[in-house]
């Protein structure tokens, strides 16, 4: 594919049997909000944990509404609730690769809807822009965010020792996993 902004442009909800992935906007500020002001929720993230609901309406605005192709809201159909966001970023046409990455609010976590979500991304990432790989990376801490990436069929490549600084000052392993195209196809 020679375009994948256009692509992403033109493709900017995706429905699955419980979800709706969409543009995040300032109206899920309350929901972001919810999440991202739990310590625990922010504790494998790179961002800090929000202090008020203000924080909330800057990362829309400067993370989500400024570059948003390809960054979804994670809502959920039947409460229109919106719960989470899921990326594909750092896009390149010269690997054909993405990278992939999410939040879900705890309250939602044990219900399958990050797999549901990310599967959703594979569909785009594999059969729309024919990516070759598609690849996740986690704090070696983050069994949950682990676990969601083998469910979705990717494959530890690499464990790189002392990665970055945790938010306390301690170094922290990060994992990459990835799956690619034929692997996803062979499901």
């Amino acid at each position: 594919m020679d375009n994948y902004k256009l692509f992403l442009a033109k493709n900017r909800e995706i429905e699955t049997e419980r979800l709706l992935l969409r543009p995040v906007t300032l109206e899920d500020a309350e929901g972001m909000y919810e999440y991202s002001s739990n310590e625990e929720t922010t504790y494998f993230v790179s961002y800090n944990q929000y202090q008020s609901i203000d924080d909330a309406y800057f990362s829309i605005a400067n993370f989500f509404m400024d570059q948003p192709l390809g960054k979804f809201g994670i809502e959920l159909k039947e409460e229109g609730k919106f719960i989470g966001t899921i990326d594909l970023f750092n896009i390149s046409s010269e690997k054909m690769s993405a990278e992939m990455g999410y939040i879900l609010n705890p309250k939602y976590h044990q219900k399958g809807y990050m797999t549901e979500a990310g599967q959703a991304l594979l569909v785009l990432g594999f059969e729309k822009m024919e990516l070759e790989k598609i690849y996740a990376l986690c704090d070696s801490r983050n069994v949950a965010s682990a676990g969601v990436m083998k469910k979705l069929g990717m494959k530890q490549e690499a464990h790189r020792r002392h990665h970055s600084l945790s938010k306390d000052g301690e170094w922290i392993d990060m994992l990459e996993y990835a799956i690619l195209k034929d692997e996803y196809f062979e499901k």
